[in-house]
């Protein structure tokens, strides 16, 4: 086991994890993770020289985002990846090493969730990568998982603030994501007069002084120690000057004007496009930051502007030759030019840029070796208007509850409809017609859109992740995550201290609804015979959901992964979630349970139901009986009954009494007129009494299809 133990940790990171499936560039060398936060740097070809050198330049950075972001998902626990970004800001590829959601387990494919993370390949940090919907500039509209929305989204969230915090801890991006702000606008009716020396105080003016001391000392950096040879460079040493490098943005009048005269600088405006820039670009110094590349080229290769990860490069056609300045009191310049910025890179004059001067020195005939120095540059404030700062991210859960507010809407209605029916149920025990239909119609929401549209079935699962992060680390944001659930979860968290479990399990569990629709047609449609188990039976079946809760809870304390799969016990994924397209054994378990629904009262809730049996517990201490029961005194032709799923028991019903019935029962609203009244569900107490002393009087007449069986099998 030591050897065991020893080889895992002798195993490098790219041993170890699948470097090369997410940095595709990567060549034969892959650091190990350090930093803060910790990345493994890829380098491009085998690194000689401890990493220097063009062999081991690095291209890109690969992370696991649990190292760097925790962002829980449906689980409540977050969604590890392996995530691998180029130095230019670019995510090249994710891979998905560990995920606790109980929907990708044993429900939906998890080839989905990997499908998925595959969209973020060439997607920037600074872009705003969305689940669903359309993109619009900078943002990225990214496919998502039906029936895995929480998780979708809190994997994108994940990897968006994971790569993004990398990419400001690595240099590449400053700040916050310039892209998610909009550019500032400039002061145009704004103009002073001031000197060169006043513009160069404030700021508008920034320049960068190299000396031959410097430049030299950045090669040595590098490994380069070959001096300068045949040019006006080679005997520069020391102090000398190297370059005086000059630059400003000519947007701003108060700027544009004092260094280039009234005329030049309208002529200038005039030519520019909207969105596009201008820049005043001077040099002194031994060194040419225009260079010869551009003359057969087309290319200035010794400057660029780097503004977050954006750069801007410089073609012939941006530039224009000017032979002095119109401000007095400047330095003599070698070199003078103006610069154009074009509109697709969008420039952001109220943030800070960079001006790069790129310097090589030839190494060998055939190669060169180079070296950046930086100059920043920051507008001062008095020449823009700022936008107003980018809003905060909202939290997941925040947006989640903003995508689903029609959703929210139609549920919340619901819920109300049905406080009134429980509210004026008295009212309505009075008319059971109405009560029928009513019930009828709120069955078949609770089915068709809170159950196969919504996806909101409540399951054991919720409860024992509750319960687990009671134990635990509680956080509301791992509930918050799915809206409906949490809503449900409310309104039954309340009615069990009003009413007890009987509103959701009679009202609001789809997979009840879908029972009782079976146990409907089958018994008054199909004329399907009953099974009535006898009471002592049914007492010690009774036990098994709370033996099967019982399991579960014991399971989740040691690994809620393990409770999750065995929570299977439940047929709601198969029958509710997944619409029963699944494995032929979860289809065939779901549907046997339908079908025995149909010859006995909502079969599954009466004995398997681990979620009945964890609302049973806290319904006992209801504060509330708000739950009215409405009785009839019934003859001796019309024993009493017990209830449809034997909820109540048989010893708590004296001799002689009817059992009560109530408005969460379906079976106290009348029929309409011309049916038969052995068929009816709605059927009234009196009624019910009424139809059983001519049934007695009048046996064959009334004679039902199950009549004769014995009443162990008959009902």
């Amino acid at each position: 086991m030591l050897q065991a133990g020893a080889a895992v940790a002798a195993e490098s990171f790219a041993e170890r994890y699948p470097v090369r499936e997410v940095m595709p560039e990567a060549g034969k060398s892959v650091g190990e993770p350090r930093g803060d936060p910790p990345a493994a740097p890829v380098y491009k070809g085998r690194r000689s020289g401890g990493g220097k050198g063009a062999g081991g330049k690095v291209v890109g950075y690969v992370f696991i985002t649990g190292e760097v972001v925790h962002i829980p998902a449906y689980s409540g626990k977050p969604v590890v990846m392996l995530v691998g970004m180029d130095t230019r800001g670019t995510i090249t590829g994710v891979k998905v090493l560990h995920h606790e959601e109980p929907i990708l387990k044993i429900g939906i494919p998890e080839s989905t969730l990997f499908d998925f993370v595959d969209q973020f390949a060439g997607v920037p940090v600074t872009a705003h990568a969305k689940v669903g919907g359309g993109g619009e500039g900078s943002t990225i509209a990214l496919d998502g998982i039906s029936g895995a929305t929480v998780t979708v989204m809190a994997a994108n969230d994940t990897v968006m603030a994971a790569a993004r915090r990398m990419a400001r801890s690595r240099g590449i991006i400053e700040g916050e994501v310039a892209a998610e702000r909009e550019p500032a606008t400039i002061k145009t009716d704004l103009f002073k007069e001031k000197s060169w020396k006043e513009l160069l105080g404030e700021g508008a003016i920034r320049y960068l002084h190299l000396t031959a001391k410097e430049v030299n000392e950045r090669f040595a950096e590098q490994g380069v120690t070959e001096q300068w040879s045949g040019s006006e460079l080679a005997g520069l040493q020391g102090d000398d000057r190297f370059i005086d490098l000059y630059f400003a943005y000519l947007n701003a009048p108060t700027i544009g004007r004092n260094l280039l005269g009234e005329s030049r600088y309208r002529r200038l405006m005039d030519r520019l496009e909207e969105g596009e820039h201008a820049l005043l670009i001077m040099g002194t110094g031994p060194y040419s930051f225009k260079g010869s590349g551009y003359v057969r080229g087309g290319i200035f290769d010794r400057i660029r502007l780097e503004q977050g990860i954006d750069t801007v490069t410089f073609q012939d056609l941006d530039h224009q030759r000017i032979g002095s300045l119109a401000s007095e009191g400047h330095p003599p310049f070698e070199e003078l030019g103006i610069f154009k910025v074009r509109e697709k890179f969008e420039l952001d004059p109220g943030a800070p840029w960079s001006m790069v001067l790129r310097v090589g020195r030839s190494v060998t005939p055939l190669k060169r070796e180079f070296v950046n120095f930086n100059g920043r540059y920051q507008l001062p404030e008095q020449y823009f208007i700022a936008a107003e700062p980018p809003a905060e991210p909202l939290p997941t859960w925040k947006r989640i509850w903003l995508d689903k507010t029609v959703q929210i809407g139609v549920l919340v209605t619901a819920l109300i409809l049905l406080t009134a029916i429980l509210v004026f149920q008295e009212w309505l025990a009075k008319r059971p017609r109405l009560l029928f239909y009513l019930r009828r119609g709120f069955l078949l929401f609770t089915l068709f859109w809170i159950g196969w549209y919504a996806l909101a079935q409540l399951s054991v699962v919720n409860v024992l992740t509750f319960a687990n992060a009671v134990i635990g680390e509680f956080s509301w944001t791992t509930f918050l995550m799915d809206p409906l659930v949490f809503i449900l979860w409310t309104f039954v968290a309340v009615s069990l201290l009003l009413w007890g479990r009987g509103v959701y399990c009679g009202w609001l569990c789809p997979f009840g609804a879908l029972q009782d629709y079976a146990n409907y047609i089958g018994r008054y449609l199909l004329r399907l015979p009953q099974i009535e188990v006898p009471f002592k039976v049914h007492e010690r079946l009774w036990a098994i959901k709370y033996v099967i809760l019982l399991v579960l809870f014991g399971l989740s304390l040691q690994s809620m992964a393990t409770a999750e799969k065995y929570a299977e016990v439940e047929p709601f994924k198969t029958a509710i979630t997944m619409h029963f397209f699944r494995e032929w054994g979860f289809a065939l378990y779901a549907e046997l349970l339908v079908v025995a629904s149909a010859f006995q009262h909502k079969f599954y809730c009466r004995y398997l139901c681990p979620l009945g049996a964890a609302l049973a517990i806290p319904a006992r201490i209801r504060l509330f009986d708000w739950l009215k029961r409405h009785s009839a005194t019934r003859s001796a032709a019309a024993p009493a009954k017990s209830a449809p799923t034997n909820a109540r028991s048989r010893r708590s019903t004296p001799r002689g009494t009817s059992t009560p019935t109530s408005a969460t029962s379906a079976w106290t609203a009348r029929p309409p007129t011309g049916t038969s009244t052995s068929a009816r569900p709605w059927c009234s107490a009196a009624s019910a009494a009424s139809a059983a002393r001519r049934r007695a009087a009048r046996p064959g007449r009334w004679k039902k299809p199950w009549a004769g069986r014995s009443p162990g099998s008959s009902r």
